[in-house]
């Protein structure tokens, strides 16, 4: 179990970890968005991002340049709240280099949105704040400065000369916020996103069978703190296990082999005031990206 290998096909993990290298796993359709709440008339266009910035009809309404350097300039005005931290919004996006390298999107896989949880560094820090100035239904484009995108240390492919991402560039975003994306489910205060369910699986995860499952885990003071990709190491868990956090168990109750899943411990549900030392502060929720590998017999 502990040597297999899988690759994270989602867009906002390409740029974060590139030197994860495997195989993906077939055969898992996209969930269709039932759990969705709101939704942006213009997130049902079917014009591609680059068809809508490109037509002559659409226009700059708006830029805002903040004191970070980061620079949002509105195409179209959406309705409602804020997004705000612990929500999960559906984006529609692209990320550039200032030579128009394309080096992120979810065009690049196919898929029409990514679900993207707000406050956990999903991308960068500059992605989190600028979401944070946006509502549901915005189409926009964002500059973010080096300093909050990939830094210094940009980013070079495992075994590669060349750099995918050089260091201090600045990323150019087109993003269009889709829609915020409700809990699948919530348990004691446990918050589940199952954004793409295996229709193939029959056997869900109980008290009667173990699961396996990739995960990487992030707090807001320590963004993915823990990546199982990286370390080639899925767990294995079985209800009965102790030192687990009491959250995750009652969360991953029902996930099936293929689900892809978002998950949101309160503090009460994971390390509470005493935090975990050098990963976890005291009461800070705890945030799990999963893919669930397999359901097995005990």
């Amino acid at each position: 179990m502990k040597s297999m290998k899988q690759s994270i096909i989602y867009g906002f993990f390409l740029t974060s970890f590139l030197t994860v290298s495997c195989s993906s796993e077939n055969g898992v359709k996209s969930k269709k968005e039932s759990n969705v709440t709101e939704s942006s008339k213009t997130g049902e266009a079917k014009d591609s991002l680059e068809t809508i910035i490109s037509s002559e009809n659409k226009k700059i309404e708006k830029t805002k340049i903040f004191d970070n350097g980061i620079a949002i300039s509105w195409i179209e005005r959406g309705e409602g709240p804020l997004i705000k931290d612990d929500e999960v919004v559906n984006i529609d996006f692209k990320v550039s280099l200032k030579n128009g390298k394309v080096i992120d999107g979810n065009h690049l896989w196919k898929k029409e949105t990514f679900p993207f949880m707000v406050g956990y560094q999903m991308q960068t820090k500059g992605w989190d704040f600028a979401l944070k100035h946006l509502k549901v239904g915005d189409f926009v484009t964002i500059k973010i400065p080096s300093k909050l995108a990939r830094g210094e240390q940009g980013i070079k492919q495992q075994g590669e000369k060349e750099w995918f991402v050089p260091p201090n560039s600045d990323n150019f975003v087109t993003l269009r916020v889709v829609s915020r994306m409700e809990p699948t489910r919530v348990v004691d205060g446990n918050k589940v996103w199952v954004f793409e369910e295996s229709k193939k699986s029959k056997i869900a995860f109980s008290e009667n069978n173990a699961i396996q499952f990739h995960s990487m885990i992030s707090t807001k003071s320590n963004p993915f703190y823990y990546n199982s990709y990286r370390e080639n190491d899925p767990y294995t868990l079985y209800i009965t296990d102790k030192g687990i956090v009491p959250g995750l168990k009652k969360s991953l109750i029902k996930a099936k082999k293929g689900d892809r899943i978002l998950v949101l411990l309160p503090a009460s549900e994971a390390y509470g005031a005493k935090g975990l030392e050098g990963m976890v502060q005291p009461n800070e929720n705890l945030f799990y990206n999963i893919l669930v590998m397999d359901v097995l017999d005990k």
